[in-house]
């Protein structure tokens, strides 16, 4: 095995900076307006691309290792989207009562 060293410079690190900060504005106003269907399916993506982009990372790029710093945003990320997919039951069911009582 052969030792790989990536060298991050300051636009990349700044741009996941920019990226995870971006990610954690859409997640909070989530939080806040849970009810908000557009708001949900974006964070809910969220999620998504961020274990896409962690296991790319491990599996594709072979850049990162299996470590518990790679394991931690691996598991919220897929423990976040069971969860909000789980939510997104309630949330198309709440809607279709709405809509019936509107009716």
């Amino acid at each position: 095995c052969s030792l790989l060293l990536y060298v991050v410079n300051g636009l990349q690190a700044r741009t996941f900076g920019v990226w995870t900060l971006l990610s954690s504005v859409i997640r909070c106003l989530c939080a806040i307006d849970i009810r908000n269907r557009t708001l949900y399916h974006i964070t809910l993506f969220t999620f998504f691309l961020a274990l896409a982009h962690f296991l790319s990372e491990v599996f594709i790029y072979h850049t990162a290792a299996l470590t518990i710093g790679v394991m931690a945003p691996l598991m919220v990320a897929s423990f976040s989207i069971l969860g909000m997919l789980i939510g997104l039951q309630y949330l198309e069911v709440e809607a279709l009562s709405q809509n019936k009582k509107k009716n």
